[in-house]
C-alpha cells in the first residue's frame, strides 16, 4: 500500500509561492542537496530539459530562487528567500542554470541534473520535482537511488560485502542497487540515526572499507506507521468501522501512517488552517502591488463590490471565489501558502473554508475535520495518479482543488463518507481533460479565476449531492479516467506555455511586455 500522508503529501507542504512543483519540490531538492554533501558547495550547476517544463518555467516559478534556499539551509518561509539568487555569492555559493538537451528516454516533466562542487569533492546526479512538492533523488554518483525525502536516509557506497556487513541490520528497511563501482546500500528508518552508527560507518570509510557515507533527513513527517488507505474503497471500508464521516476514515489514515495522536493532528490541521486564513488577509488587505508579474492584486476590489452589494447574485459562493483568487494572489507574490494540494491550486481550499468561517460561523474543529476530508479525496489522487500538471494537466491540479473542496463541504455539513466522496468525483469528472496554459509560464492567468471558479462550485456540488444527486461512477474509477485523459495530453497542454490560452496574441503580448 502506497504510503501517502494528509499532511506531507496532500494539504502541504506549507511553502512560499508560487508553485508546489517547481518551488516547494525545487526547494526540497535542494535541501535533500545540501544534506546529501554535508554542507553548502562552492559551486552549483543545475541543468534542465529542453522540452520539459523546468526549462521553461524555472525562473518565472522561482525554482532557481528554491533550489539555492535549499542549498543555503534556509527554511523555505525564510524572508530571504526572493534574494538567494542576489546572496549567494555572498554565502560562497557560485551557481548555474542551464537549459540543454538532456540524455535518457524517459525524462520527467520536472527532471533536473545537478552538479555540486566543493573543498571536499563533488556529487552528481538527477532528481525530478513529482508534484505537489513531492520528490525524487533518482541518480546519485552514478547509482540508482530513488530517495523521496519521506525518512531518514544512510547512503553507504563500496564493495557488496562491506556495504552488507555495514549496514544489515541498522534499518528496518535497506536497499542494495548495483552501479558501475560496487553497490550502493539505501538503509531507511522513521528515526535519527545512533550517533554510535554513524561513527562506525564513519570509521568504515576513514579504513577505506567503503567508498563513502551519507545521511539525509525526511523532508517534513516522518512516516513512523503503516497507512490504512490508498482508495476510495478502502477510505469507505474505514468510515464504516467508525462513524460513518470521511474524516474520521482519514484521521485514522494519519494517525497509523505518522505515529501521531487525532488531537496532535487536528492541531496541526487547525494551524494550517490559521496559513489558509492569513494568505487570504494578505491577497485581500496587503500590498501586493508590484509582485504579482501579469495581474494586478483584484481581490481586494472585488470583496469591496461584494460587500457593497455591486455583485448581483452575492452568497457563500462568491465569497469563496474571492478569497481564493485573495490566496493565488499571495502566492504569486511568494508569500507564504500552503499547497492544497499544490501552489498552483493553493486557492481553492482557502478560499471555501475562510468563507465558511466567515459566513456560517463554524468552529475551527469542525473546519479542520472539514480539511482532512478534503484531503482524503486528495489522496486517492496521490495514491493512483498525480498533483503534477506537467503529467496530466490543470484537472490534477485545480480541478483536484474542486474536487476536495466539494468532499469537505459535505462534511462539515454533516454527509457521510459516501456522499463526501461522491462529490469529489462529481468534481473531478466535471473538470476532465482541463489542460494546464499558463500564460508566459507563470502561475497567475488562468490559475487565479480558476481557482475562484472551482471555490464557488464546491458548495453547488455539495448541494446536489446533499439533496440526493447520485453518483454511478465512483471516486476510484473516475481518478482511473482523469489520469488515462491526463497522460493522452499533449506536452504542449501540460504546464510548458506552448499551448492553450498561453499562446492567444493577447496572452504572448501580455507575457512579453
Amino acid at each position: 500500500m502506497k504510503r501517502i500522508s494528509l499532511l506531507n503529501h496532500v494539504l502541504g507542504p506549507v511553502m512560499r509561492g508560487p508553485s508546489s512543483s517547481h518551488t516547494a519540490g525545487s526547494y526540497h531538492i535542494g535541501r535533500m542537496l545540501r544534506d546529501l554533501f554535508g554542507e553548502t558547495p562552492r559551486e552549483a550547476r543545475f541543468s534542465f530539459g529542453v522540452k520539459g517544463s523546468y526549462g521553461v518555467c524555472y525562473h518565472h516559478q522561482a525554482s532557481d530562487r528554491a533550489f539555492l534556499a535549499g542549498l543555503l539551509g534556509w527554511d523555505l518561509l525564510d524572508r530571504r528567500f526572493a534574494e538567494a539568487l542576489d546572496r549567494a555569492p555572498g554565502e560562497g555559493l557560485d551557481a548555474s542554470f542551464e537549459v540543454v538537451p538532456l540524455p535518457g528516454e524517459d525524462l520527467h516533466p520536472n527532471e533536473v541534473a545537478f552538479r555540486l562542487r566543493g573543498p571536499e569533492g563533488e556529487l552528481s546526479g538527477r532528481a525530478r520535482s513529482v508534484g505537489g512538492g513531492m520528490v525524487r533523488v533518482t541518480e546519485l554518483q552514478g547509482y540508482p537511488a530513488d530517495l523521496n525525502g519521506e525518512d531518514h536516509v544512510l547512503l553507504a557506497a563500496g564493495p557488496e560485502g562491506a556495504v552488507r556487513a555495514a549496514l544489515e541490520g541498522v534499518a528496518p528497511r535497506l536497499r542494495v542497487v548495483p552501479g558501475e563501482r560496487g553497490v550502493l546500500g539505501i538503509a531507511e528508518a522513521p528515526e535519527p540515526w545512533p550517533q554510535a552508527v554513524l561513527a562506525d560507518l564513519a570509521g568504515r570509510a576513514a579504513r577505506g572499507e567503503l567508498a563513502w557515507v551519507r545521511t539525509c533527513r525526511p523532508l517534513q513527517f516522518p512516516l513512523k506507521g503503516a497507512p490504512l488507505a490508498e482508495s476510495a474503497e478502502d477510505l469507505l471500508r474505514l468510515a464504516k468501522e467508525r462513524d460513518g464521516r470521511l474524516a474520521s476514515a482519514a484521521l485514522a489514515h494519519e494517525a497509523s501512517l505518522l505515529g501521531l495522536s487525532e488531537e496532535a493532528l487536528l492541531k496541526e490541521m487547525t494551524r494550517r488552517l490559521g496559513i489558509f486564513r492569513e494568505a487570504v488577509r494578505r491577497g485581500l488587505e496587503g500590498d501586493l502591488s508590484g509582485k504579482l508579474q501579469l495581474l494586478p492584486p483584484y481581490a481586494g476590489t472585488l470583496e469591496a463590490a461584494r460587500r457593497e452589494g455591486r455583485a448581483p447574485t452575492g452568497g457563500i459562493g462568491l465569497s469563496a471565489a474571492i478569497r481564493a483568487m485573495a490566496a493565488m494572489h499571495a502566492c504569486g507574490a511568494l508569500e507564504v501558502v500552503c499547497a492544497a494540494p499544490t501552489g498552483g491550486a493553493a486557492g481553492a481550499l482557502p478560499g471555501v473554508f475562510i468563507a465558511l468561517e466567515e459566513e456560517r460561523g463554524l468552529s475551527e474543529e469542525v473546519l479542520a475535520r472539514g480539511l482532512f476530508a478534503a484531503a482524503a479525496v486528495g489522496l486517492v489522487l496521490a495514491a493512483r495518479g498525480t498533483f503534477a500538471a506537467e503529467e496530466a494537466g490543470c484537472q490534477v491540479e485545480i480541478g483536484a482543488a474542486g474536487a476536495m473542496a466539494a468532499a469537505g463541504v459535505v462534511e462539515v455539513f454533516g454527509g457521510t463518507a459516501l456522499q463526501a466522496l461522491d462529490a469529489g468525483a462529481i468534481g473531478f469528472q466535471n473538470t476532465m481533460g482541463s489542460v494546464c496554459d499558463p500564460v508566459g509560464g507563470m502561475v497567475e492567468i488562468p490559475c487565479h479565476t480558476r481557482n475562484a471558479a472551482l471555490a464557488a462550485s464546491a458548495f453547488v456540488l455539495a448541494d446536489l449531492v446533499l439533496a440526493g444527486c447520485p453518483n454511478p461512477i465512483p471516486l476510484d474509477e473516475t481518478v482511473d479516467a482523469v489520469m488515462d485523459v491526463g497522460r493522452r495530453l499533449p506536452p504542449e497542454l501540460r504546464c510548458t506555455a506552448l499551448g492553450g490560452l498561453a499562446l492567444c496574441p493577447s496572452a504572448v503580448r501580455l507575457a512579453g511586455r
